[in-house]
């Protein structure tokens, strides 16, 4: 309930004010519902029964019969699809007698993992790079999450301790409205004592050649233009001759 008081001046007896109290059976700021589902999904962890009809409602929803399960001591496993979204090269664990060896992974290559909801964001990156058997240090890389609100799409790094089930529950299935990418760590966080020798003179390779590849398409660029203008000389020449 909200009372509102105010005083107007009374004309017809000078000196005079009238005070007037008028009640509102509201509230000034009520929430809205939206505001009220915003508020719940900011949350970071649910009662069993809310987790058993976020379940049963994400189960109704998904697609892709990869479904969620509640366990009898309150945790729930799950399947995330993580997309591969990597730049440099990654080093594959060798043989007793073979050295691993470095290679590019193919764009829009994704993987799914079954995990729980105790899996934290660590353990997943863990468990990507063991799929694929590589051998760098997971702390090279990071898991993100992209996500879309309001016709944008947004992609914000996650914690090491955060939980991607829990994410994935809250959102439900659909993949546009959330999705997990793992990417190397941005260059200003990466940490190069965590590169073996080999790996570094590798990234030296790459860079050394790249930088050829553009000197080499400069070179080609200017060599096209002093063509055409020879050509040019050539027949303005002959107009003269």
């Amino acid at each position: 309930m909200l009372v509102v008081a105010w005083r107007m001046y009374c004309f017809n007896s000078p000196g005079w004010f009238v005070t007037y109290h008028v009640a509102f059976p509201f509230l000034l700021c009520p929430f809205s519902s939206k505001d009220v589902e915003k508020e719940r999904e900011l949350r970071t962890e649910f009662s069993k029964e809310e987790i058993w009809q976020r379940i049963e409602q994400y189960n109704l929803l998904t697609k892709d019969h990869l479904k969620m399960t509640l366990g009898a001591g309150g945790v729930y496993t799950g399947f995330i699809k993580v997309q591969m979204d990597l730049r440099r090269p990654m080093t594959v664990q060798g043989s007793q007698t073979r050295a691993g060896e470095a290679f590019y992974l193919p764009q829009g290559v994704s993987n799914t993992l079954h995990v729980s909801s105790k899996t934290t964001v660590k353990e997943v990156i863990v468990g990507l790079l063991s799929k694929f058997t590589v051998a760098d240090n997971p702390a090279k890389y990071a898991l993100y999450k992209r996500y879309r609100r309001e016709e944008q799409v947004y992609t914000c790094k996650l914690a090491d301790a955060e939980k991607p089930l829990f994410l994935r529950l809250v959102a439900g299935p659909d993949p546009d409205l959330l999705s997990f990418v793992l990417k190397e760590q941005q260059t200003g966080e990466v940490m190069w004592d965590a590169f073996s020798i080999p790996e570094l003179k590798n990234f030296l390779r790459i860079l050394e050649k790249e930088e050829q590849e553009q000197k080499d398409a400069v070179i080609r660029r200017y060599e096209t233009y002093r063509q055409r203008l020879q050509e040019a000389l050539l027949e303005v020449r002959g107009h003269f001759d």
